[in-house]
């Protein structure tokens, strides 16, 4: 898979988020790099919009992970992991059962517990242009296709 790059308007993403979706292919996860504030959970509205999702899309900072139902009835799972320490603490809480569970899990905060992720994980990394557009860059992992 090559590198992909889109520039992400958040309050009108066109195609962007489709187009993401289709480059990251049937990949178990996406991991979401950025720094506080980059729209990483904004991202992955848009996301689950584009596959249809309907309920209501927020930061499971707090419960760790949400679970949605796209349009063809899979589960999407949403987690954060921001307030986890390292891989021990998120293997305690259960992420790596969530992350196993579900055809995709959108994972903000990889960095925290990195080994966790699994194989062919998609990587994208955002960050914010100076006129408040978000460069989105999808890095070849490898990923499932």
């Amino acid at each position: 898979m090559p590198d992909r790059e889109w520039i992400f308007d958040e309050f009108e993403p066109g195609d962007v988020p489709a187009g993401v979706l289709a480059a990251c292919g049937r990949a178990p996860a996406i991991a979401l790099h950025g720094p506080m504030g980059a729209g990483k959970t904004t991202l992955v509205r848009h996301l689950c919009l584009a596959m249809g999702v309907r309920d209501r899309v927020g930061s499971p900072t707090y419960s760790l992970a949400n679970e949605y139902l796209a349009a063809d009835g899979t589960a999407v799972h949403h987690i954060d992991l921001y307030r986890l320490s390292g891989e021990e603490e998120a293997v305690q809480a259960g992420v790596e059962e969530i992350l196993g569970r579900g055809p995709l899990s959108l994972v903000e905060w990889p960095e925290r517990a990195p080994g966790i992720l699994p194989p062919g994980t998609v990587h994208l990394f955002i960050d914010v242009l100076p006129d408040g557009r978000r460069l989105i860059r999808l890095q070849d992992t490898g990923g499932i296709r």
